[in-house]
């Protein structure tokens, strides 16, 4: 049996020749019946460029459909796709480079890039155009889909590198059939879904559950350039599925042109990729008559966990429960055991899901993944009596201040809630008597919010150890790709805030 994602998901497409795989921009890219060719010609394409089994395929380029054939097309000829954020500078690209060593680098135009004669490049546009879709264009399709075993390569995904260097995750092509087979159980898809797709192709939300989900399910994706609130709410009506990171929800909150009417087709309404607040949950309810589901992932594992697809099931602030075939733990204390339930401690988990390892990291790899097979995921949480999980935030981000333990999105969740508080993070800062101190920074929904109706409803709802020792007004957060706030640079910001230098 062929294990090769591309042959699972071509597998699945009988019947369906006639029905659009995906739209671009609103017209129709392929059929389902067209996609093996489509494929095939950007086969022969890599294939001319001397791509061979093994080989990494970099990525560094804008949504489009030459993005998912580039993809598609690495992973049928062996090859392992590298996507890579077009967002990162040249020296931060070259510092990838040098780690993945890549055959061929696929890119924009409008990309930074080395200036290097390695590896071989080749671009590719938002529009269609490129040096790769021009070669492709003109080649008979190579309609092969090599033979791979479950557990060789198929992609790697660098972590987004805040915690030091970047480091590759090996996914092997078990580890995404496996994932997209548990959401398609799990999310209850199926042939007539279509989805509306405006999340990067590089990260993992966007390519290993939007794009998989679709391909798997014989679900027509309409893929967009970028999110884009007036695009994504005229085009909601004609899908039945929406994927979004909190941002893209609170954008389209602002809409007057959002509400019922709009998602009048809509069966499912998904966020992760960063924490939803309570408050843009029950705004969404309240104006759409949808409960969001959230679920949790991450690079390394794609996704983990799902609150349940009834809506009454879906409460704010958890993350649901282990998808089929995923076992997740909470541990803590020295030996590490496992903790009882609504005790927080680190998260750990494994599963079909779970990747090989790091790229020719293998100390990081044995330090991530333990003798009994369980990957340390970095985030804190707990189960309730039922096994839903809660996040409690990273491990890196636990606050010690005074010798109390301090989980910042306890305290994010009650600050949130405040009436002018658009955002919240609390981050810990060096604090000359309590080891850290506690510090709420805030984006204001208007102009006079004033810090003291925070530091009130801190004393009110949170015990005195987990008050914040100083709030700090923003204009806007420092955020990745996916919307995540970067604490580690509002750390950085505020260093020296007790020290009498910030």
């Amino acid at each position: 049996m062929n294990a090769n994602l591309v042959a699972v998901f071509l597998s699945r497409h009988a019947g369906h020749e006639a029905k659009p795989a995906w739209l671009w921009q609103g017209e129709t890219v392929c059929t389902f019946g067209e996609l093996p060719a489509a494929i095939g010609r950007y086969r022969a394409a890599l294939t001319q460029l001397g791509v061979q089994r093994g080989d990494r395929v970099m990525i560094k380029a804008e949504n489009s459909p030459g993005f998912a054939l580039t993809y598609l097309a690495a992973l049928a000829s062996g090859a392992i796709a590298v996507p890579v954020n077009p967002a990162y500078t040249a020296s931060e690209l070259a510092m990838l480079i040098e780690d993945a060593e890549p055959v061929l680098l696929v890119h924009g135009s409008a990309t930074a890039v080395p200036d290097s004669d390695t590896p071989m490049r080749m671009t590719l546009e938002p529009d269609g155009s490129g040096t790769l879709p021009a070669l492709a264009a003109g080649l008979e399709p190579d309609l092969r889909v090599e033979v791979m075993a479950e557990t060789d390569l198929a992609a790697i995904l660098f972590t987004s590198g805040t915690t030091g260097r970047p480091k590759g995750a090996m996914l092997m092509h078990r580890n995404l059939s496996s994932n997209v087979a548990a959401l398609f159980e799990t999310w209850q898809f199926c042939d007539a879904d279509s989805i509306l797709h405006s999340l990067p192709l590089f990260h993992a939300h966007g390519l290993f559950v939007a794009l998989h989900l679709g391909l798997y399910s014989a679900a027509t994706v309409h893929l967009l350039g970028k999110f884009d609130a007036a695009k994504v709410v005229t085009l909601l009506p004609t899908v039945s599925v929406f994927m979004g990171v909190p941002t893209f929800y609170t954008r389209l909150l602002e809409r007057a042109d959002f509400g019922r009417e709009a998602v009048r087709n809509i069966r499912l309404m998904i966020c992760g990729s960063a924490p939803l607040l309570p408050s843009v949950f029950a705004e969404i309810e309240a104006c759409t008559g949808h409960r969001i589901l959230e679920r949790y992932g991450m690079t390394e594992a794609a996704m983990i966990t799902s609150n349940p697809y009834a809506p009454e099931g879906r409460i704010p602030g958890t993350v649901g429960y282990p998808l089929p075939g995923v076992e997740l733990r909470v541990v803590g204390g020295e030996p590490r055991t496992e903790l009882l339930a609504g005790e927080v401690g680190e998260i750990e988990i494994r599963g079909p899901n779970l990747c090989a390892g790091y790229w020719r990291r293998p100390e990081a790899t044995a330090e991530a993944i333990g003798p009994d097979g369980f990957f340390v995921t970095g985030d804190t949480g707990f189960k309730d009596e039922t096994g839903r999980v809660t996040i409690a935030g990273r491990s890196k981000d636990l606050i010690i201040s005074g010798g109390f333990n301090i989980y910042p999105a306890e305290l994010e969740m009650v600050l949130a809630e405040v009436d002018g508080v658009a955002d919240v993070a609390i981050i810990g800062v060096p604090h000359p008597d309590f080891g850290e101190g506690v510090v709420a920074v805030v984006t204001a929904a208007r102009d006079d919010l004033d810090p003291a109706v925070i530091e009130a409803v801190a004393r009110e709802k949170l015990a005195r150890f987990k008050q914040p020792k100083a709030i700090r007004i923003v204009p806007e957060f420092p955020r990745n790709a996916m919307g995540k706030v970067l604490k580690a640079e509002l750390r950085k910001q505020f260093a020296g805030l007790f020290s009498g230098e910030g």
